[in-house]
């Protein structure tokens, strides 16, 4: 009887060790093409994923942390250009969000808290400066057209939030 049992508790260590392992798991699309690639615990998301497009070029790549986007993150438009890149916490869009026109440059810089606009909103052309924006929950609250107007009446500490 006791051996029994204490095969039984070594069998019951065993299994729970390994499925608590992390794993790497991929899927295909319909036609062979990589979709995903990335870490699993416990059939949760987490650590590093790289997801693709059907013509296998790089689509997002980021962290998770208990099954919700974490960290700092990369979109890419199918022609492998940055769309926008920012940083997650707990899945929702926060801090600093970089926006990019087709052509790779920046189009605007975005200040988040759970995924709205929240702080200043920079927007830009050929890389300059042309509008600035301030949001609070998602409402625009004052807009600046020229860059010596934002500057006196805002200091650079304001946009390190």
């Amino acid at each position: 009887m006791f051996k029994k049992e204490l095969l039984f508790y070594i069998l019951l260590l065993i299994n729970t060790a390994v499925f608590s392992q992390k794993k790497y798991q991929k899927s295909y699309y319909k036609k062979g093409q990589l979709k995903e690639e990335g870490w699993l615990k416990e059939g949760e998301k987490t650590s590093f994923w790289k997801y693709y497009y059907r013509n296998g070029t790089l689509k997002k790549e980021g962290y998770y942390k208990d099954n919700l986007e974490h960290k700092y993150w990369y979109f890419y438009r199918i022609n492998s250009f940055l769309e926008k890149e920012g940083h997650f916490k707990e899945g929702l869009q926060n801090n600093w969000w970089l926006f990019y026109d087709k052509a790779g440059n920046i189009s605007h810089k975005c200040q988040l808290r759970n995924n709205q606009k929240n702080g200043y909103c920079l927007s830009y052309k050929m890389n300059k400066l042309v509008k600035a924006s301030k949001y609070k929950n998602g409402e625009k609250i004052k807009e600046w057209t020229d860059f010596f107007s934002f500057q006196s009446e805002n200091s650079l500490n304001d946009l390190r939030k």
